[in-house]
């Protein structure tokens, strides 16, 4: 199990208490800067590794960094606290993005980013809760994370705490019965601790999701299984922020439409880029690129 990095969740104490005390331009301004920064140490450790699914950890980077630098109630130096807020990334092809956004809060070192898919690395391929502190559950199989994150929410009210649970779904795992199995309970059971969100990028492995299999009218489907529905722009960080650190009587899905490849402008929107490395030429395009955004 890899141990909390002091300095590192020092810093993302300041980050926070910058953010809490920012305007709201302010605020949008610092969760920019900070997901296009992951978004570069992203890609650096794909590009070590010769692997990763950088296309989707693109498109969810923003709303990774809003939960654990604006929303989640966590202390990354005491990632076992019993009422802590809980992060399930179902999507867990999009490890990187995930590792990425946790060693920056400073639950493990940053230096760890260079073991990516190495052997023996606890940074796998798909997250593993028993090697990563703030991975709250392993995933890879699509279509388990929000059966687990309901699970999880029932726990919680179960116990009387104020704890919530945040899940990040894949829009092409959504063809997977099991969520659809997991949205009715929820709803049954009003587990206004909830919130699922749908990394909207409308591409999948292959193909585009409305081409394999159709998921639309999507809000249509949350709300018949009796989910608050909210849908925004997940590049938009304050939209982000301020619907996500809301509570909601009811269990909440929100939809975040969202680009596949964002910030780079040979990945936007491209299928092959679920699963392709970038060459050494691409990297450097791609890093002037997110810190030209960051001007």
């Amino acid at each position: 199990m890899l141990v909390a990095d002091p300095t590192g969740a020092a810093a993302w104490r300041r980050f926070r208490e910058e953010l809490a005390a920012a305007d709201r331009p302010g605020r949008a301004r610092l969760l920019s800067v900070r997901a296009d920064r992951l978004r570069a140490n992203d890609i650096r450790m794909i590009n070590r590794a010769g692997l990763g699914h950088v296309g989707g950890d693109m498109s969810v980077l923003d709303i990774l960094t809003t939960l654990v630098f604006g929303v989640l109630a966590i202390d990354p130096e005491r990632p076992d606290l019993p009422d802590r807020d809980r992060l399930v990334l179902s999507k867990g092809h999009s490890a990187g993005a995930l590792y990425a956004t946790l060693a920056a809060a400073g639950f493990f070192a940053e230096a760890e980013l260079d073991t990516f898919a190495q052997p023996l690395s606890a940074l796998n391929g798909h997250p593993n809760r028993v090697k990563v502190p703030g991975v709250e559950t392993n995933t890879g199989p699509l279509g388990h994370g929000l059966p687990v994150a309901v699970g999880m929410a029932v726990a919680g009210v179960l116990a009387g705490s104020a704890r919530r649970v945040f899940v990040v779904l894949g829009d092409g795992e959504l063809q997977e019965g099991s969520n659809w199995e997991a949205a009715m309970t929820a709803g049954h059971r009003k587990l206004g601790n909830l919130t699922a969100i749908v990394d909207r990028n409308r591409l999948q492995q292959g193909a585009r999701t409305e081409d394999t299999v159709t998921l639309e009218p999507l809000a249509d489907k949350w709300a018949a299984f009796g989910w608050n529905v909210i849908e925004l722009d997940g590049h938009d960080h304050l939209a982000l922020y301020e619907a996500l650190g809301t509570r909601y009587p009811l269990p909440t899905c929100v939809i975040a439409r969202t680009v596949k490849g964002k910030g780079i402008s040979f990945m936007e929107d491209r299928v092959e880029w679920h699963h392709k490395v970038p060459s050494g030429e691409q990297v450097a395009t791609a890093l002037h690129e997110l810190e030209e955004q960051q001007v």
